[in-house]
């Protein structure tokens, strides 16, 4: 049965960093294109950024660019979300997702992970 396990949430403070990772299990996802979104807390889930197969090609939310960065390494079955800069806004509930379509978007993903807390204190 296909996974994504997220890892890397915690407590931060403003300006500090995480690196959050999701590891896939239970089938390869390195033909996929990966994303990440997020939760808070009273709010819909929103995008953040998304990554094709490839790694050739990123995506963000405005909200995120030039703070935030998503990698993939497919060796490893595993995707990244470097967060720098963090601001209290930033808190929220990450979620990693697969979708088996080639295009990079925001929307249309089928595998999604059970999420992991970030909270960013001021």
């Amino acid at each position: 049965q296909a996974q994504l396990v997220e890892s890397g949430g915690g407590l931060v403070q403003a300006g500090g960093s995480l690196r959050l990772s999701c590891a896939a299990t239970g089938r390869t996802f390195s033909s996929y294109t990966m994303g990440w979104f997020r939760q808070a807390p009273g709010k819909e889930r929103e995008f953040v950024a998304a990554i094709s197969w490839s790694g050739g090609n990123t995506r963000y939310a405005d909200s995120v660019k030039g703070r935030f960065t998503i990698s993939r390494d497919n060796l490893k079955n595993t995707v990244y979300l470097q967060m720098n800069s963090l601001k209290p806004e930033d808190t929220a509930v990450y979620y990693c997702a697969a979708k088996a379509s080639g295009a990079v978007t925001t929307s249309g993903y089928g595998y999604w992970g059970q999420g992991t807390q970030v909270t960013v204190s001021l």
